[in-house]
């Protein structure tokens, strides 16, 4: 299974079509955690699993949305309920109440993956303001068996090097 997941893209229209077709014959699913800025009409967003973030104030997103896919269930919000920028653990309790074997969130703009007891939580960065980093990012999680891998790419579809990580699942 690959889950292509954004985040952060600020009003960015072209950089998400290129995305989805980039990898919409590869992906299962797509996530968008927020921040879009764009309608909830919007072409751009039709492939996304979206939710509401901090910035998206005309649209009607909801707050956090549970995804099933091939057995793996998702938890995506976008992180400003939950204090991201200070810790994960707030967002690891939610997880934890949702039975979420991956958390999916944005608001802080940093490209990274971590496993906390057993829950993958993935922050996609942002492609419209990168934080910590030059590249505009986005991730691809590859569930195969037993193993997930987050791979990093830039805006333009180029893997960048060292972020890429293995986990256990």
């Amino acid at each position: 299974m690959n889950v292509v997941i954004v985040s952060d893209s600020h009003g960015l229209t072209a950089e998400l079509a290129q995305i989805v077709s980039r990898h919409r014959h590869e992906a299962d699913l797509f996530i968008h955690c927020g921040d879009s800025e764009l309608p909830a009409e919007a072409d751009e967003l039709a492939p996304f699993v979206v939710v509401r973030g901090n910035c998206d104030w005309k649209a009607a997103f909801p707050d956090e949305r549970i995804e099933e896919a091939d057995g793996v269930r998702f938890f995506v919000t976008h992180g400003h309920l939950y204090g991201v920028k200070t810790s994960l653990l707030r967002l690891y309790y939610r997880a934890k109440e949702t039975e979420a074997n991956v958390v999916c969130f944005g608001h802080s703009h940093l490209a990274g993956a971590e496993q906390i007891n057993g829950v993958l939580f993935i922050n996609p960065g942002s492609i419209a303001l990168p934080r910590g980093r030059k590249e505009k990012t986005y991730a691809v999680l590859t569930i195969d068996k037993d193993q997930a891998f987050v791979q990093f790419y830039d805006v333009t579809g180029h893997p960048i090097p060292g972020l890429a990580q293995t986990f256990s699942f």
